[in-house]
């Protein structure tokens, strides 16, 4: 029963997210209006707005959970040798809360403003692009609402998905739990392709013209969405891999943590590093198979078809806030320690589910991204980005720079924030251990929530304004050349740091459920190396790694959203700066 809580309470979340998207776009596209251009720049402002949302809720969310859980991990469990869920703990009510707002609401605004945009970039590139050969009995707007379409059949596919695994896998053992969310997100993924090839072959008589100038068959508009889709179910069993102490990477890490803390940090990096190789291969090939089958416009379908999962992967991501919610109820409630037990195993899955989410977000920001330069491409008139152009270059050098300027700021908000909340609670530990206080919740509430509302400041300026200033400065070219230096960069070390950072919290679950032995189980050397480890890793995989989405996705579109004023005002005629 407790597995199915689980399951309604994430279904519950993610139905209701993707719904009110679908439920908001076709109000924009039915709205009444005729002028096409007009409908599509307002799903690229409701785009911008998903997107803005979900910097609140993923930088400044971040920085308030992860604060509290660093803080509630170094001042327990390390000074005083009390769990970080333990009642007396005055940061465990900020811990538990931070999971919510992180977690949940963090990635559902995430992958809301993912699919937002790539619908927008497929959108956009279909009603300019496609167009029907003389004689053929089609209707020209089905051809164009072919992403809108199979997206939205997702929601049954996903019901559908539901009934089946639920009732057909049965948990008995703990390795059962991961292997459910698994099997969800897989037959989710059979399932929605074959409605992508329905749909695909009602909406599209056999060739369609592309650009007035070249024909592509039906089946070449099929296959990018169905590539795009596989895609992101490949990238998630690959962070699966790194991520869950079901495998060898992750043992490794915890072994090594017998004999000091920072053999371990050494391994992690390492495998975040190593993580990156079968990602990016699988983003390369999406892009260059949808590319070459049908321009621009595949890479969008493309976008759209990985994101058509939504459902499952935001379900499947809730898995580890709710868990993690539920161990600490049952530990701030005092209850008996099997049931503690039992949610650590499910905690333990939620984690590497949580991972599974974050790798299939990046995977999904790279190719909105991609999309959505596309579309910045067609709208500020640039045929060619040439890489020799030296406006190019500089922002290609700024670009590849934003997301490590992103990272470092955001780690240090942690680090600030967590260190205020450890010194809060170092002052309370001696006189509630004496009995002589009740824990203060709310003043750790206070210093997370303070933190996480001006820290997030400069994080969100940079998301919003550097696409612009540098439009202003040096032209449409080297915004051009900013948004791939952003993207190449960003991908890369937003799937080292969530992999570190996942494998890093696993190997502390795996030392604590006794698989090391009773020499190296809670309480022991190896266990505290362990949460050393964690508390470096909670911050890359919550925070940082999951945070540079955002800076992805929020560039992208804030340039295409200006990309008329960038290109019209402030780019000379030889593509520079105006003032040249």
């Amino acid at each position: 029963m407790k597995e199915i809580a689980s399951y309604i309470a994430e279904g519950a979340n993610a139905f209701l997210t993707k719904e009110y998207q679908y439920l908001i776009v076709f109000i924009i596209v039915f709205s009444g209006v005729t002028i096409e251009s007009i409908v599509y720049k307002a799903i690229a402002g409701f785009g911008l707005g998903g997107s803005s949302i979900a910097l609140f809720s993923r930088v400044g969310g971040g920085i308030y959970t992860k604060a509290a859980d660093v803080g509630a991990d170094l001042s327990g469990k390390n000074e005083y040798g009390i769990p970080e869920d333990d009642i007396r703990n005055p940061a465990c009510i900020a811990d538990n809360v931070g999971d919510n707002v992180g977690d949940m609401a963090g990635m559902g605004a995430d992958l809301f403003g993912s699919l937002a945009e790539s619908l927008c970039a497929a959108l956009v590139i279909g009603s300019s692009a496609l167009g029907l050969k003389e004689g053929v009995n089609f209707n020209i707007n089905h051809c164009i609402m072919y992403p809108l379409t199979f997206s939205s059949v997702s929601i049954i596919v996903s019901m559908i998905t539901f009934f089946i695994v639920t009732r057909s896998v049965k948990v008995v053992e703990k390795k059962d739990v991961e292997r459910t969310l698994k099997y969800l997100l897989f037959v989710s993924t059979i399932l929605q392709s074959i409605a992508i090839v329905i749909i695909g072959y009602f909406s599209f008589p056999v060739s369609v013209k592309y650009n007035l100038l070249k024909e592509i068959q039906r089946w070449k508009i099929i296959v990018p969405a169905l590539v795009g889709l596989w895609s992101g179910l490949i990238i998630g069993f690959t962070t699966e891999f790194y991520t869950s102490y079901s495998f060898s990477p992750v043992k490794e890490i915890a072994n090594t943590q017998k004999v000091s803390a920072a053999t371990g940090i050494i391994y992690g990096l390492s495998l975040g590093y190593k993580s990156t190789f079968i990602p990016i291969i699988c983003l390369s090939t999406t892009l260059g198979v949808s590319y070459g089958l049908c321009d621009i416009y595949g890479i969008a379908l493309a976008a759209v078809g990985m994101l058509s999962t939504l459902c499952i992967c935001l379900t499947i991501d809730a898995y580890g806030p709710i868990s993690d919610n539920a161990g600490g109820i049952a530990e701030m409630a005092g209850l008996p320690s099997e049931v503690r037990a039992r949610t650590d195993i499910l905690d333990a899955a939620g984690n590497t589910t949580a991972a599974i989410g974050k790798g299939f977000a990046i995977g999904s920001a790279a190719l909105v991204a991609f999309a959505l330069f596309g579309a910045y491409a067609s709208s500020a008139n640039l045929r060619h980005v040439n890489i020799l152009n030296p406006w190019v270059i500089i922002g290609l050098l700024i670009g590849a720079m934003l997301p490590y300027l992103f990272s470092a700021l955001t780690m240090k908000s942690v680090a600030i924030a967590a260190n205020s909340v450890l010194n809060e609670c170092l002052a309370q530990f001696p006189l509630i251990l004496a009995d002589k206080q009740k824990p203060d919740y709310e003043k750790c509430i206070k210093i997370s929530t303070d933190a996480s509302l001006r820290q997030m400041i400069v994080p969100g300026l940079i998301s919003v304004f550097s696409p612009l200033i540098i439009g202003a400065l040096m032209g449409k070219y080297a915004t051009a050349g900013l948004l791939v230096g952003i993207i190449l960069s960003g991908i890369q070390l937003a799937f080292s740091s969530t992999n570190s950072g996942g494998a890093w919290d696993n190997a502390k679950k795996y030392i604590e459920s006794g698989a090391l032995g009773t020499e190296h189980c809670k309480g022991s050397s190896a266990h505290k190396n362990s949460v050393i480890g964690d508390t470096v890793g909670d911050p890359l995989k919550d925070t940082s790694g999951p945070s540079l989405n955002i800076l992805i996705k929020l560039s992208a579109i804030t340039s295409l959203v200006f990309a008329g004023v960038i290109a019209n005002n402030f780019t000379s005629r030889r593509g520079g700066p105006i003032w040249l």
